[in-house]
């Protein structure tokens, strides 16, 4: 692939140097001037043919290169750019007229509908959809990572399918998944996660935002602010993502594109394990092929040299292996193919289909994910008043054999803690000749990755369509009605086997862990009366009415067994014990709301928002809620004599958002069927005392801020400090079971986040022939958990098996969450390590070593263009937070660890106690688990491009061609700086926020390299 990726860039390169204009050329000079009769120093001025160009100089003049079919192109920021072809003229005159939208730049806000950002009184960010498509991530929600101040995007190590954890403006509600709401093209859709890993196993089976195509996205905006997405009430209180798709421009003619795209992916090794002391135990290698499987994971054994008897009774080297753990994944591809095709019909309409195909091998062998997505958008003027549009996002997506993480059983990543003289290689092809399992180590719960991987079943099958519908009545050009349906609806397939010969499996006999159907649906009903007008001279109202109806169902039906009677027929009617499924819910939410604007003058915008909802999930009387926001913009720069200020706004919010409950039926008592006693049917009660009286909580925010635009538009800052609260949050408690109830629902739970947001952009260098172009973004959060259950008790979240109980994240009050919580060494009077008689440390107290998310955090984006070469790169840091290490655990425990390496000959000597080393570092990370709590600091160099758009006269010969730009890709390159030493800190396997910040056993992290290339046809 490297070989690919070298000819790539040779021909890219090459073809920059070689074409040359043929036609006969003359000298056009002239001069550029703004309204005023100013020359304008420093305009861009391209030809569009060859791609060259120069700027004028001081005095506004400039000189070029042309022939008669020149066309030229003067850019300059803050004015409209012009385009003129030359013909027969020695010398051009040009005047550049103000761009008047070049400030007032037009964003997409709640509902989907758009305003000017310079009356927007709360903060917004919009990636743009160039960021997303070239080094592309197979969830597209992953290239927000660094592009957006105030957003933390961490991906699971999980292979194609994994979730995007995604926490904006510090910790989320304790009581809900944290995730953003995301809407498309004004429409909400569903992005809940499909399964996740836990202490004890599971596998990461995805998420909504993960089935969308970047080929198909025109950008996203990001609302982070409570007034931002206030209109959307219930989901709103973690922010919203707004997506709008591509389209077509009205009046544009027949636009043909095909972009390909290839990225290869390999598995990165951030370990630093010792390699002087081989397996075995006690100081020993092993002596017999028992104790070489049962030690297999273990190196407190001698110095390497000679040769040791395996697992199978053959001799090995007892030296470093010749190949190591990483060897035992393949490179994995995903390759791309998308074909757009638009077309404005006249100037009343427009519409784009297009199709993507993605096949994507993980690394991990038998792996991997197909998906094939077509979207169509259509906008259609019916009349002159009323307009009608349009999309379908389709979706056939099939995931092969996901990868289970996190403990032992199924895990791929099994032969990460090898001995350091063991190649992986010698346990394939993991089972022997009567189809079972080899067992490689002292547990059978740590599946052998050959075998799983070529036997295991994790495959999930998905259809999926988002549409919408949306009819807008102008009754005047800014007084309209719109009417607006959309739907999401998804049909889930999964089929789930231990395979006949899984070593843990009884009688290794193998189970059917599931085989069903499920159906996902969401449906949105808006409709909306708005209107713009003058009240007088100096003052102008804008609003709107509206009434939203959500419905959110869920159904499921599966089948499943344990002990399959003939080996390998995987169905459920061979089995010995047979079991069935189902689940259902459904939930409905009816809204009003409205929204008022009054702007005085040019230099002064006030809005209030308020939205009430009533809820399916609450109990009458307490079902419902009103949400409020208020918000102002006041342009300054009107009244500052400042010449290098273009742009100046102080923008000040107040917003109250609500939520309902994460689960449905949480209110009411519900008996349950049972299985049949003595032929008489039975039934159950649940254990968890229902809430009669819960409400919706509220999450309530004031935000500050800054927008300002210096130089004609060569820098710019945005600025936002903010504090947000969560009051009556919806959290589980413990009781008595004495009281027939293990557990109950409150509203007891609270956390506040304050926090300063900086985004600086910049073009430092502008000439005709090279743009540079900065964007720098930091973000300073603090967050406390104000209150938890009825006794204000820290709750436990996440953890990992190695560390059972002793080692946990946890909501703790008063502190930031989620805290580390481990165990500290026990000290005497004088800070010395306390050691019991046999040297072996002693635990401490238990205490909190840090939250598991940053304190500060942001991205630097640059981007640089030459005659049609475009080089760009992302560096992105991380700074503040803990990681829960199993690895480190483990490494220490099993004797990989370099510190492990002192004391290996004479022991560990604590004052006037010595352990062998074996012991005392086992004890160490067993009794003192903050021995496994590391930091998270890192800088990464996250994603690099370098391209050429070749010039249009290039294909003047080829009429199939109208254009073409090649790029060589990049993601996750590498890790510029880090305190960890042995991981990556962004690993983690479990996709929520209850296992954020905990590390072990995922899938290894990758670096991928490609190439895309985008035609566009006639």
């Amino acid at each position: 692939m490297n070989r690919v990726l070298q000819l790539m860039l040779a021909l890219i390169l090459s073809i920059v140097f070689q074409f040359q204009a043929n036609a006969q050329t003359r000298v056009l000079s002239g001069k550029v001037s703004d309204p005023s009769g100013e020359p304008i120093p420093g305009v861009n001025i391209l030809d569009k043919q060859t791609n060259t160009g120069t700027t004028t100089d001081l005095d506004g003049r400039y000189s070029i290169q042309v022939t008669n079919s020149t066309t030229l192109v003067f850019s300059f920021i803050g004015f409209q750019t012009q385009e003129l072809v030359v013909g027969n003229r020695t010398e051009l005159n040009l005047t550049l007229q103000e761009d008047a939208t070049a400030l007032g730049e037009v964003v997409v806000t709640a509902l989907g509908l758009t305003k000017d950002k310079e009356r927007i009184g709360y903060a917004v960010t919009t990636v743009g959809g160039d960021q997303m498509n070239l080094a592309r991530e197979p969830n597209v929600a992953n290239s927000l990572t660094g592009q957006v101040a105030g957003l933390v995007v961490r991906g699971t190590n999980s292979g194609p399918q994994g979730t995007a954890n995604i926490v904006l403006r510090g910790l989320p509600s304790i009581s809900g998944t944290g995730s953003p709401l995301f809407v498309i093209n004004g429409v909400p859709m569903d992005n809940t996660q499909l399964g996740s890993a836990g202490q004890w196993g599971g596998s990461d089976n995805g998420d909504g935002i993960g089935n969308l195509s970047p080929d198909d996205i025109e950008s996203m905006t990001v609302l982070k602010g409570q007034a931002a997405s206030a209109l959307y009430g219930a989901r709103a209180s973690n922010g919203v993502i707004m997506i709008t798709t591509k389209g077509a421009k009205r009046g544009s003619d027949w636009t043909l594109t095909y972009n390909f795209n290839l990225m290869t992916e390999q598995a990165m090794d951030f370990t630093n394990f010792q390699k002087q002391y081989g397996q075995g135990t006690g100081g020993r290698r092993p002596q017999t092929a028992t104790d070489a499987q049962t030690t297999g994971r273990f190196a407190w054994g001698e110095r390497m040299g000679g040769n040791v008897i395996g697992f199978d009774g053959n001799q090995y080297p007892y030296e470093p292996a010749s190949d190591n753990w990483l060897d035992f994944y393949r490179t994995g591809t995903l390759v791309t193919n998308t074909l757009a095709v638009s077309k404005g019909i006249g100037n009343d309409g427009s519409f784009r289909l297009s199709v993507s195909d993605l096949r994507s091998n993980s690394i991990v062998p038998n792996s991997g994910m197909d998906r094939l997505s077509v979207n169509l958008n259509v906008d259609q003027n019916i009349t002159d008043k009323l307009n009608i549009s349009a999309m379908v996002n389709y979706l056939d997506q099939k995931n092969t054999n996901i990868p289970f993480l996190s403990d032992g059983p199924r895990n791929p990543n099994n032969f990460l803690f090898l001995a350091p003289n063991i190649r992986p290689s010698i346990f394939s092809p993991g089972f022997n000749e009567n189809g079972r399992e080899i067992v490689f180590s002292d547990d059978i719960f740590v599946t052998n990755p050959y075998f799983i991987t070529a036997n295991g079943i994790n495959d999930r099958g998905r259809n999926r369509t988002i549409s919408a519908l949306a009819a807008r009545y102008n009754f005047t050009p800014k007084t309209y009605a719109l009417f607006r349906v959309g739907n999401d609806v998804q049909n889930d397939d999964f089929f789930n086997v231990e395979p006949t010969g899984l070593a843990y499996t009884q009688e290794q006999r193998g189970n059917l862990g599931g085989r069903g159907l499920s159906t996902r649906s969401e449906t949105n009903i808006d409709a909306i009366f708005g209107s713009e007008f003058q009240i007088t001279n100096d003052l102008t109202f804008d609003g709107l009415l509206g009434g939203t109806f959500r419905n959110n169902r869920f159904e499921q039906v599966s089948v499943g067994g344990s002990r399959f009677v003939i080996p390998g027929l995987y169905s459920p009617f061979n089995v010995d014990v047979f079991n069935r499924g189902y689940g259902f819910n459904e939930r409905e939410v009816l809204s009003g709301f409205y929204s008022i604007g009054l702007g005085y003058k040019d230099f002064l915008t006030l809005t209030t928002t308020g939205r009430y909802d009533v809820y399916s999930t609450l109990p009458i009387g307490n079902n419902s809620i009103f949400s409020p926001s208020v918000t102002g913009a006041f342009l300054f720069d009107k009244f500052l004599k400042v010449p290098a200020l273009d742009f100046g706004k102080f923008r000040a919010s107040y917003a109250v958002t609500s939520g309902e409950p994460f689960d449905a039926y949480q209110t009411q008592f519900y008996f349950s069927s049972a299985n049949t006693f003595n032929g008489i049917a039975a039934g159950s009660s649940p254990l968890t005392l229902p809430n009669l009286f819960l409400k919706p909580f509220t999450t309530d925010e004031i935000e500050v801020g800054f927008d300002l635009v210096f130089f004609k538009n060569r820098l710019s800052l945005d600025v936002a400090y903010f504090t947000k609260t969560t009051n009556n949050e919806i959290m589980p408690a413990t009781t008595s079971i004495s009281s027939g109830f293990s557990s109950a629902v409150v509203a007891t739970g609270s956390v506040n986040n304050r926090g300063l947001e900086l985004m600086v952009s910049g073009t430092p260098i502008q000439t005709g022939n090279f743009t540079w172009r900065s964007t720098l973004n930091f973000t300073n959060v603090r967050n406390e958990v104000l209150n938890t259950n009825l006794e204000n008790t820290p709750i436990n979240l996440g953890q990992t098996r190695q560390m059972l109980g002793n080692a946990v994240t946890a909501f703790v009050p008063g502190l930031p969450g989620p805290q580390i919580r481990a165990f500290d060494y026990q000290r005497d009077a004088n800070g010395n390590i306390v050691v019991n008689a046999d040297g072996l440390p002693v635990r401490g107290e238990l205490k909190n070593w840090g939250s598991v998310l940053p304190t500060h955090y942001g991205g630097w984006n640059n981007e640089f263009n030459y005659k049609g070469i475009g080089f760009s790169f992302l560096v992105d840091y991380n700074f503040g937070n803990k990681v829960l290490s199993a690895t480190e655990f483990n490494a220490y425990f099993r004797g990989l660890h370099q510190n492990t390496l002192v004391g290996r000959e004479g022991g560990v000597t604590t004052g006037e106690f010595t352990a062998p080393a074996e012991r005392y570092y086992q004890a160490l990370v067993q009794n003192i688990t903050s021995t496994s709590v590391v930091d998270g600091d890192f800088i990464k160099l996250r994603q690099l491009t370098l391209g050429y758009t070749f010039p249009a006269s290039v294909f003047n010969s080829v009429p199939v061609f109208k254009g073409l730009t090649a790029s060589i890709v990049a993601r996750n390159l590498a890790i510029l700086w880090r305190k960890a030493e042995n991981i990556d800190p962004e690993a983690q396997f479990g996709s929520n926020i209850g296992f954020f910040g905990i590390e072990g056993t995922a899938l290894p992290p990758t670096r991928s390299i490609g190439f895309n290339l985008n035609f566009k046809l006639n």
